[in-house]
């Protein structure tokens, strides 16, 4: 069952006087619980094919339709809710909230959402029990690894149960071993919350990984290996 479709999808921006084709025409259809990367060279379009299917931007052409619903045919409220409700984001500099607590930044989209107490509770230790950092609840990002961070920011990801996680280059900043546990810990919250997770990436790890690896050249698709 397609759960994302993207369909003749362009997106272009003009510097100074020169209309730039950051992504060139793409169709592309996802299916539930997905474990895929997108990968290319530097300035091939990978990060903002990324933020176009999360709704952080709007194609200049084509559409992209997320669990039935067509994102351009949203008001900028209903995609900031839409966004809330469907999408976790996973991005390379963690985006963390520094005043918060790894607990308060974990059950932050939670509060949005109007959680009980109860339930943002249970839902935030069971994630932080999940990352491996149960025991960091109390502390702040400025308090925490690289590595720790980006855990934290996963569990904040995936804490209001979203369908959808899109995720940015989340190993570059992380050392070898940092890396491989966070994506030991998505690839776990894949298989046993059926989330489909989407990456943009450089790290062969995440393309060994991965059960589908889609690769862009100046914005257009120009592989799509599906793996068994």
């Amino acid at each position: 069952m397609k759960v994302i479709e993207i369909k003749n999808v362009s997106k272009i921006y003009n510097e100074s006087e020169i209309q730039v084709r950051a992504v060139d025409n793409v169709s592309l259809d996802f299916k539930e619980a997905e474990f895929a990367a997108i990968v290319g060279p530097s300035g091939s379009g990978k990060t903002t094919l990324l933020n176009l299917i999360g709704g952080l931007d709007m194609p200049t052409s084509g559409e992209i339709i997320i669990d039935g619903t067509d994102l351009s045919a949203l008001k900028s409220s209903e995609l900031i809710d839409f966004r809330m409700r469907n999408i976790g984001f996973v991005f390379q500099a963690y985006n963390l909230i520094p005043v918060l607590t790894a607990k308060e930044n974990v059950e932050f989209i939670m509060s949005l959402q109007k959680w009980s107490k109860q339930d943002r509770d249970a839902r935030t230790f069971e994630l932080l029990k999940a990352v491996g950092l149960f025991e960091r609840a109390n502390s702040r990002p400025t308090k925490m690894s690289g590595g720790q961070q980006q855990r934290i920011a996963v569990a904040r990801a995936l804490a209001s149960r979203p369908k959808f996680v899109l995720a940015d280059e989340p190993t570059a900043n992380l050392d070898s071993k940092s890396a491989a546990t966070l994506l030991e810990i998505m690839e776990k919250l894949n298989h046993e919350e059926k989330i489909t997770f989407i990456f943009s990436t450089h790290d062969a790890r995440v393309v060994k990984m991965a059960h589908r690896v889609i690769t862009l050249e100046d914005g257009k698709v120009v592989t799509d290996d599906v793996r068994e």
